[in-house]
């Protein structure tokens, strides 16, 4: 299987990307293929709602979108890592994702898998019920089938996620898909 994990940290060494690579080597061990792109480091201009793309075709933006739709369209598997910013993901990968609407039925005529990693400074029950809801959300609006979650509370700091046992919980994931 061929997985794409959108990593949606502009820190690129922090709690996120640990996560991300923990869930790529156990997946990596289980056999499939993985692609972590870094969505933080790309040129991707918000959606702007022109509508020039029928919500099924070639966007009117021309940046690194276009690329990363093909990426996108290929994948079996569509991986979300980002940390809580607000209660929510990124806007870096937020943006990512108002662009899927120049995709809308193809991603959804795929089936895909997904799965979301992410990480937080605060451990309060109710820290990543927000988030959770935009990902069922999505995961319902796309016909995707959710493969599972790591939430990991207590990470503010890549040494704290260390200690917490996150990563083995990414890695475990990404091990049974």
């Amino acid at each position: 299987m061929d997985i794409l994990v959108l990593q949606g940290s502009p820190n690129t060494n922090g709690s996120t990307a640990l996560l991300a690579a923990e869930f790529a080597r156990g997946a990596c061990e289980a056999g499939h293929t993985v692609d972590v792109v870094n969505v933080a480091a790309l040129d991707i201009a918000p959606c702007t709602g022109c509508v020039a793309c029928g919500y099924e075709g070639a966007c009117a933006l021309a940046d690194d979108f276009d690329d990363l739709r093909q990426r996108i369209l290929s994948a079996d598997m569509l991986v979300f890592a980002t940390p809580l910013y607000y209660y929510g993901m990124t806007a870096q990968l937020k943006t990512v994702l108002d662009r899927f609407c120049s995709a809308n039925a193809s991603i959804t005529f795929r089936r895909m898998k997904s799965a979301l990693l992410a990480v937080a400074w605060n451990s309060d029950d109710w820290t990543f019920n927000a988030l959770e809801a935009h990902y069922d959300t999505l995961v319902r609006y796309l016909d995707m089938r959710d493969c599972g979650r790591v939430l990991g509370s207590g990470c503010g700091t890549p040494s704290m996620t260390t200690r917490s046992g996150f990563p083995e919980k990414a890695y475990a994931l990404g091990r049974s898909i």
